[in-house]
């Protein structure tokens, strides 16, 4: 197992025009909410003890893994009833992508902090969604349902305002 791997970023590879090459803002005081082992072992991944240092940093919006590009996603769509020419990730990044024997997975951060997509928002994600998330994917994925999957939360001193203050948080999302 190797613990911390070597991204890749294919998606960097496309037009620029499709992509913001894009840093994640840290959240402050790092700490892990929870961390699916299970999923980190299928992708090879150690987060446990010493070798998982390097993961809660760069989960958290420190320091990117080797070859890390994080990259805000751009796109086109319908929202609220009418086509918008661009949309894109306006709180998640591409971190970039992992090569297992069972193929190939992107690595995705949400809450990563406003990217050029964010429209004015905080780009932040709240624990209580995340914690949501995490559950959903894990419970489909249980069910036989293919379905995103969570690999990690973190959270950290940064707090964002919603309906009321709420502790910020990161998801990487596994696909």
């Amino acid at each position: 197992m190797n613990p911390i791997p070597t991204l890749n970023n294919r998606f960097a590879e496309l037009d620029s025009r499709l992509y913001s090459p894009t840093q994640a803002s840290t959240i402050g005081a790092p700490r892990w909410v929870i961390r699916n082992h299970a999923l980190a072992n299928y992708l090879g991944m150690d987060l446990t003890s010493n070798n998982g240092e390097p993961f809660l940093s760069a989960f958290s919006g420190g320091a990117p893994l080797p070859n890390s590009r994080p990259l805000a996603m751009v796109y086109a769509g319908h929202q609220f009833g009418h086509y918008v020419n661009q949309l894109g990730d306006g709180r998640g990044l591409l971190l970039g992508e992992i090569d297992t024997p069972q193929g190939a997975f992107d690595l995705h951060l949400k809450g990563a902090g406003p990217t050029p997509y964010s429209r004015m928002g905080d780009g932040r994600a709240v624990l209580r969604s995340s914690i949501r998330e995490y559950l959903c994917g894990e419970a489909m994925t249980a069910l036989g349902i293919a379905s995103t999957r969570s690999l990690c939360i973190t959270t950290g001193e940064q707090t964002v305002w919603r309906e009321k203050e709420e502790s910020a948080a990161m998801l990487v999302r596994v696909a």
